[in-house]
């Protein structure tokens, strides 16, 4: 008789059960039984919002040279479970194992980025007086990330923009197909990358995105993964209540498409200094 696997959360480097004690059956495109996910629950977001909160200052404080390094070592591991991952996403053999080959590019383009974005995104301003005056763009701090549908290339596109950059992130994984997000728990968990810095939750997109999304220690909110119109302006309501950014798509994206840098700088504060020029 095969055994019903029940997937857990992922939340500050550890892989609890929700506080709920609920769960809910994923299946296939063909309506087969797959397992069991985690139904998380309020308590369970909050608490993942605090292990971000708590893995923050030691990642944002990482050299980015040291994050891109880590990223580099995700994208080798999830390369090492390449047939896990393709027989996860279903759908023809070829086509998957193209989605996940695409996902480990896609980590390692990120990865690349880590130690060049602020000199590309920052800049030496021009100011009239015997000053340098420096722009130099900062990690926003907690971000929420309602994942989108694509269980895997989608879900990467919008996790690694976020951590590369220092910030750590809480993940509303996919409700129909949270397996790719839980076995990329997996590999997050034995790679270098700090416990804290992404957390997985499984479950209703309703129910966690809003609390999230008026969490007051949430820095900002991807709502890319949110379909329901009506449930992404209540998240962006609620979101300014302490003045979240808030990157909610114009139109449907394409994760198979140049990513740009748009999603890193999304989520980025620039600060400015003054200093004093030397005689």
């Amino acid at each position: 008789m095969p055994v019903r696997k029940t997937y857990k959360l992922y939340i500050g480097g550890a892989f609890p059960r929700s506080e709920s004690g609920r769960s809910y059956p994923v299946t296939s495109a063909k309506g087969d039984f797959l397992a069991n996910a985690s139904r998380a629950s309020r308590k369970d977001a909050r608490d993942a919002v605090v292990a971000a909160r708590k893995a923050f200052p030691g990642w944002s404080g990482a050299t980015a040279y040291n994050r891109g390094q880590i990223l580099y070592r995700v994208a080798e591991m999830l390369e090492g479970r390449r047939a896990q991952f393709a027989d996860e996403l279903g759908g023809g053999k070829r086509a998957a194992l193209e989605q996940v080959d695409a996902t480990v590019d896609r980590l390692v383009w990120y990865a690349g980025w880590s130690d060049k974005i602020a000199s590309v995104h920052g800049s030496a301003n021009p100011v009239a007086g015997p000053y340098f005056n420096l722009s130099t763009p900062e990690p926003t701090g907690v971000v929420a990330v309602v994942a989108p549908a694509d269980p895997l290339l989608g879900l990467v596109s919008v996790v690694a923009p976020v951590i590369v950059t220092g910030n750590t992130c809480v993940v509303v994984a996919s409700e129909p197909s949270p397996l790719g997000a839980i076995t990329l728990s997996e590999v997050l968990a034995t790679s270098d990358l700090p416990g804290g810095v992404v957390n997985v939750l499984t479950g209703r997109q309703g129910e966690l995105a809003p609390w999230l999304a008026a969490h007051m220690d949430v820095n900002a909110i991807d709502l890319s993964g949110v379909a329901d119109a009506d449930l992404a302006l209540s998240c962006e309501q609620a979101a300014a209540e302490n003045l979240k950014r808030v990157l909610r798509p114009a139109a449907a994206q394409d994760w198979a498409a140049d990513p740009g840098i748009g999603r890193m700088t999304a989520f980025l504060e620039t600060k400015t200094v003054w200093h004093p020029v030397g005689i």
